[in-house]
């Protein structure tokens, strides 16, 4: 090892220009930022929508309608979609998790099941929540009602 050969070590040094150290660096007076104005200034950032003063999009438009955030959603699940899988399943026991394996729910949906179709099986059905017709249905043929 000579002194000709020595190299700084790996990331040691920045190839980056530096901005604003005086007039002598070439970046120096207003570093790249231009004249005034709003982005010549420290501290600035866009905010979100900002639209160079003009009346942002968000407060253009007629807003109605109102959607109660403390509403609970549930999956819809119809007897003839339960008769499809009890048919496939070959089971008498329809619970949460065989609507998850067989990708009829998300993991975290509840569910609700309806009277839509007929239902042929006698089924035990676990869920959060059932319609009227859809429990008369299933305790019609013999089965069972689970509320969660």
């Amino acid at each position: 090892m000579e002194l000709n050969n020595l190299t700084p070590a790996p990331g040691s040094t920045k190839s980056r220009r530096r901005i604003g150290r005086g007039q002598g660096s070439g970046r120096g007076g207003t570093s790249t930022r231009g004249h005034k104005g709003a982005k010549s200034r420290s501290g600035y950032s866009k905010k979100l929508g900002f639209e160079g003063g003009q009346m942002p999009l968000q407060r253009r438009v007629p807003k109605f309608g109102f959607r109660n955030f403390n509403r609970v959603e549930y999956k819809a699940v119809n007897l003839d979609d339960l008769q499809k899988l009890a048919d496939k399943t070959k089971g008498n026991a329809i619970d949460i998790q065989l609507l998850i394996d067989n990708g009829v729910i998300g993991k975290h949906d509840l569910v609700k099941i309806l009277g839509r179709g007929e239902l042929k099986a006698k089924l035990d059905v676990t869920a959060h929540a059932f319609s009227s017709s859809a429990s008369e249905a299933i305790e019609k043929n013999g089965g069972k009602v689970i509320k969660l």
